[in-house]
């Protein structure tokens, strides 16, 4: 921009002309001429005219995205670029758009956000011609998905609510536009039995609005609650989706009445029963919830027991005696008894009580066992196969007419190894039903007991002690696998070596033990002997650890029983030496030739004597060279088993 006279002398503003291919140079001078003429085109903006140019933008694209040209298809219009940019007051122009003043080319310079701004506004000033008003509308992306306020809502339904009823829930809100707004909803999962649909209606806020409605029947009682997932989809492709779960609790009304668990009932007691003596027990459940669930009792007394011979446990349901009965008087009492809830408005059932009143029965019957042992006492031999029998009983009652009539006879104890038969419910018979084991369990406690058919029935017990008697079943057990003993090769006769014990579990003679050694020559069994009750072994003769030095023996344990058995042990024995030996060489005499240069150490002569002792000589100095080759005499000499050398040498030359 320039400054130039016209041709009346005063001041005109206009476009320098550009050589080819190059920009107008602005300078600050420039800059502060065009503010000049904006203050005075603002003057004469009522001459003056202006055309909108419109621009669209999509959300999201990248930064430095080309919108557009300020005078591109206005050819003629304005005098085109340079351009003074004027932004409209808070449209961030000029924090969000890059904008060419001198080519008039629009870009990005940051993310565009519709949902943060939808339009962008400005006037470009040109130099001469109208000004333009650019518009940039940005345009809308599916770039939200829908969103409900609160991701878990809670609400509440009647059983008894009809179907269709609505209740309003929380919407989905999308920041998008129109298809890409919310367009629908649905049910994911938890809509059990299809007990639930939605229905949706959009309104002049734009906001798609969410009814749930009842779809079916609702019982608290099958279904007490349903957690309902709630998906919202917006119109893109594909579709963004926000989900909600909404929890359901089915509130209860009383539309259930109590009911027994049995039609009627059917009890006894005897006329001797006492005031507050427990009859029968009724009981009605009723599956509604809180008070309409909970249940009370009570007799009808227009309808039965007006004597009120009994009465009942309201919350319990417990029936007892609460006047004296008579057998002779009344025999049967028929009861009606109602069960109501507490719902505000009660439901109740009845069901039939029959309570018959018994004569006493005042004898207790009498036992009477005989043991068939030989000697007529309880006991049982351990060998007694199943079957076997053990004792007789007979049982009367001096109630009944008919003697041994209307008794009942049970055995108990004795750990299921003995049982009770009978051929006419007269004579009962104990036997044996499982094998016996005296070391197991050698005595048993059984309890008879004889019941009468009497109301109520009497019982009578006697009981047994039942001894196990015991055979020789088990052999003699020592404590130890092998034993073994030390003992000095110069211990006297009669010394002790080491004491064997065994134990047999059986009692009595079964148990008796007798020790015996058995004679095994090969390993001198004959130096040792053993006592045969305590089982405690000596040495019976001189010992020789030169001759056995470690003697094996075999101990046998018999018991005293018929037949009798035995079990047997090793005890190895240590003989520990001592110097009772003196050294023997395998030669009285021996010859060896060593050089005289035979270095010192060097082994001429081994030697074997006594027991396996080997000893070496070895040259202790060298031989003068005046003697050539010599012999040497060597003699062994052992004092209290030390060996001493005596070593001759002499010139064999010499003689």
């Amino acid at each position: 921009m320039v400054r130039r006279k016209n041709a009346g002398g005063g001041d005109a503003i206009g476009m320098a002309r550009v050589p080819p291919k190059r920009r107008p140079v602005i300078t600050t001078r420039m800059f502060y001429n065009i503010w000049i003429a904006l203050c005075m085109l603002a003057i004469v903006r009522s001459t003056s005219g202006e055309h909108v140019r419109e621009l669209e933008v999509s959300e999201g694209v990248p930064i430095g995205h080309q919108i557009g040209f300020i005078g591109e298809f206005h050819h003629g219009v304005d005098s085109g670029p340079p351009y003074l940019i004027v932004p409209v007051p808070g449209s961030a122009v000029d924090s969000d758009l890059a904008i060419d003043h001198t080519t008039g080319e629009i870009r990005t310079k940051v993310a565009l956000d519709r949902e943060v701004r939808s339009s962008y506004s400005f006037v470009a000033i040109p130099l001469s011609g109208e000004n333009v008003r650019v518009a940039v509308r940005v345009l809308d992306e599916n770039d939200n998905a829908p969103t409900f306020p609160t991701p878990v809502m809670n609400i509440e339904f009647p059983e008894n609510t009809p179907r269709d009823v609505k209740r309003t829930l929380h919407p989905a809100r999308d920041l998008d536009l129109s298809r890409y707004n919310t367009q629908r909803y649905n049910i994911v999962s938890g809509n059990v039995n299809n007990a639930f649909r939605l229905s949706s209606h959009r309104e002049r806020d734009g906001v798609l609005y969410l009814d749930l409605q009842i779809n079916g029947f609702l019982d608290r009682e099958t279904i007490p609650a349903y957690s309902l997932v709630i998906e919202a989809l917006d119109g893109g492709t594909p579709p963004l989706r926000g989900q909600m779960t909404v929890n359901i609790t089915i509130q209860d009304v009383n539309d259930n009445q109590p009911i027994f668990n049995q039609s009627q009932y059917y009890a006894s007691v005897p006329e001797n029963a006492t005031v507050g003596t427990s009859v029968l027990q009724v009981s009605a459940t009723d599956t509604d919830a809180a008070e309409n669930g909970l249940v009370e009792y009570f007799i009808n007394r227009r309808q039965s027991d007006k004597e009120q011979m009994f009465r009942i446990d309201p919350q319990s349901g417990l029936i007892s005696v609460n006047k004296p009965l008579d057998f002779e008087t009344k025999e049967l009492h028929e009861l009606v008894v109602v069960a109501k809830d507490h719902g505000i408005q009660p439901l109740e059932t009845t069901t039939f009580v029959s309570i018959r009143v018994t004569d006493v029965n005042d004898n207790q019957p009498i036992i009477n066992v005989i043991f068939l042992s030989d000697d007529a006492t309880p006991k049982i031999s351990e060998s007694a196969q199943p079957g076997e029998f053990v004792a007789r009983i007979s049982v009367n009652d001096p109630d009944s007419k008919t003697e041994y009539s209307n008794v009942n006879v049970t055995l108990s104890g004795g750990d299921g190894r003995f049982g009770l038969t009978t051929r006419d419910n007269i004579i009962y018979l104990v036997i044996v039903s499982l094998p016996l084991d005296r070391e197991l369990q050698p005595n048993y406690t059984l309890s008879v007991v004889a019941t009468d058919t009497g109301n109520p029935p009497l019982h009578a017990s006697r009981t047994i002690y039942l001894r196990v008697t015991d055979i020789n079943d088990n052999a003699p057990e020592f404590e130890s696998d092998v034993y073994h003993a030390n003992v000095m090769e110069v211990a006297d006769p009669g010394t002790s070596v080491v004491q064997v014990v065994a134990v047999d579990r059986d009692e009595g003679n079964n148990s008796a033990i007798v020790y015996t050694l058995l004679d095994t020559p090969d390993t001198h069994s004959q130096w040792f002997q053993i006592d045969s009750r305590s089982g405690l072994i000596t040495t019976r003769a001189h010992i020789d650890c030169e001759t056995e030095p470690v003697p094996q023996l075999t101990v046998s344990a018999k018991d005293s029983g018929h037949p009798p058995l035995s079990s047997t042990v090793s005890v190895f024995v240590t003989i520990h030496d001592v110097n009772d030996n003196e050294p023997i060489f395998d030669q009285s005499f021996y010859n060896v030739s060593v050089a005289e240069n035979e270095p010192k150490g060097r082994c001429i002569l081994k030697s074997v004597y006594g027991f396996m002792h080997l000893h070496c000589i070895v040259v202790l100095y060298f031989v003068d060279e005046f003697f050539g080759w010599s012999t040497v005499s060597v003699e062994l000499l052992f004092i209290n088993g030390l060996t001493n050398l005596k070593i001759i040498a002499s010139n064999m030359k010499n003689g």
